[in-house]
């Protein structure tokens, strides 16, 4: 699955090295996007979080598309198409409750099973309409990790297919057990390729963020899982020690762990908690002397007793699990997320109308809470953030750092000069497998 070098699709070739751009730019990708893409990927939807009670549901809009998400009143979720069968209009928008679904047009409705209840004046169309033609269309659901997946085509393999070994490898996480902290949402001036692939590796550590370089090694690994990929640091790799490409890696471990964990609190609020940084104040119980190996199994068991005592439960997850699953992951095709045992940062990316210049972009911040103390959290919408508006919202530096590229990579790109991305054959795997992917879809090979 990994070997790209004699893929072809649509338009252009593809190879692990070279990624025509015109499938950022072009007006003809976006609609080859909404023909072979959209209507035939595993995507998410929402969280379960979001729907949890019956007749709860949420609106999920992707290109020309709109998907009504429902929880039933039997406690299952379904999804259907957002439309009514009768002249074409939309039937929710937003999220909320119901009872059933209405049409604020003509008043037909049905129940939350999608069977009609109500056509007003039946009776004008005698015999010649059933209950099967005017059934709301349903749309294949998947749940996985607490997160609402739908699939519009019918014929699709199954979620758990769709997933394989990513699925086996991100279970120990626990992701269904953790709830929203904070939801962000702004439309970016780029394609939402660009917005993903600004967190899918960690080569643009060095330069983008140099100011973390102070606190570790920034050399990351690429692997590719099938549709999926992910990015992780090398075992060897010493949080809490400068990077060898600012300073040799001396100092003391135990404070620059702790630094390093406050830097992204300070800086990201994700990927770090309350509960972290207790842990990394700890490590100065150690000896000066003690190795990097038992300083990060020190932190590891600090990290948590320190959910314990704040009733977060911390997952049953072995340090191998940890390490096996990396640090990022892409699920095909524009779920991206980070991930800790008690926290998960993750990025929705979309296409917005027609522009492959703009996508709407989300950041969401997940963490484990201990029973009825999870927050409700409201989305921050930042509206168009063209001409540098996204800095009207409070992203914290590292997302305003990344903020910068995705806007001047999408402007870059409309270079004569520039024609293929190259991605970076060890680190950037996770773009390439992204690629090989997205190819095939719009290629029409899949």
């Amino acid at each position: 699955m990994n070997d790209m070098s004699d893929v072809r699709a649509g338009p252009g070739a593809i190879t692990a090295d070279r990624i025509p751009v015109e499938s950022y730019i072009s007006p003809h990708y976006v609609q080859l996007e909404k023909e072979r893409l959209w209507p035939r990927v595993w995507q998410i939807a929402c969280r379960e979080e979001e729907i949890p009670q019956p007749g709860d549901f949420y609106t999920y809009d992707i290109a020309d598309e709109s998907i009504s998400v429902v929880r039933k009143q039997d406690g299952s979720v379904a999804a259907y198409h957002n439309v009514c069968p009768h002249r074409g209009r939309r039937l929710t928008s937003g999220c909320g409750r119901m009872g059933k679904f209405h049409c604020k047009y003509h008043g037909w409705q049905w129940t939350l099973d999608g069977r009609p209840t109500e056509i007003v004046d039946r009776h004008d169309w005698g015999d010649c309409l059933t209950d099967e033609a005017v059934t709301l269309q349903p749309v294949k659901v998947g749940l996985w990790g607490g997160w609402v997946f739908i699939n519009m085509d019918p014929g699709s393999e199954s979620l758990e297919e769709y997933l394989g070994e990513a699925r086996t490898l991100l279970d120990p996480f626990e992701i269904e057990k953790m709830r929203y902290v904070w939801r962000k949402r702004i439309i970016m001036p780029c394609n939402w390729k660009t917005a993903q692939e600004a967190f899918m590796e960690g080569y643009h550590v060095q330069t983008t963020h140099r100011q973390l370089l102070a606190y570790h090694d920034d050399v990351t690994y690429s692997q590719a899982f099938g549709k999926h990929a992910m990015f992780g640091y090398a075992p060897t790799a010493l949080f809490g020690l400068p990077s060898p490409r600012i300073s040799d890696q001396s100092g003391d471990i135990r404070k620059g762990l702790y630094e390093f964990n406050r830097e992204i609190w300070d800086t990201l609020k994700a990927t770090a908690t309350q509960e972290m940084l207790a842990a990394g104040r700890r490590l100065m119980e150690l000896p000066e002397s003690a190795t990097p190996f038992e300083v990060f199994v020190a932190f590891a068991q600090f990290h948590r007793e320190e959910a314990a005592k704040s009733g977060r439960p911390f997952p049953d997850i072995t340090a191998e699990q940890q390490m096996a699953a990396g640090t990022d992951w892409n699920i095909f095709p524009n779920l991206v997320f980070l991930h800790q045992p008690t926290n998960v940062l993750f990025y929705r990316s979309r296409p917005y109308g027609d522009d492959p210049d703009k996508c709407i972009f989300e950041v969401n911040v997940l963490e484990r809470f201990a029973p009825g103390e999870e927050p409700q959290v409201e989305v921050e919408d930042g509206g168009d953030g063209s001409n540098g508006k996204w800095r009207d919202l409070d992203w914290g530096l590292i997302l305003e750092q990344d903020f910068q590229n995705m806007e001047e990579v999408q402007k870059g790109m409309k270079s004569r000069a520039f024609t293929v991305a190259r991605p970076n054959p060890v680190q950037e795997v996770e773009i390439s497998n992204f690629h090989r992917v997205y190819h095939h879809f719009v290629g029409g090979n899949a």
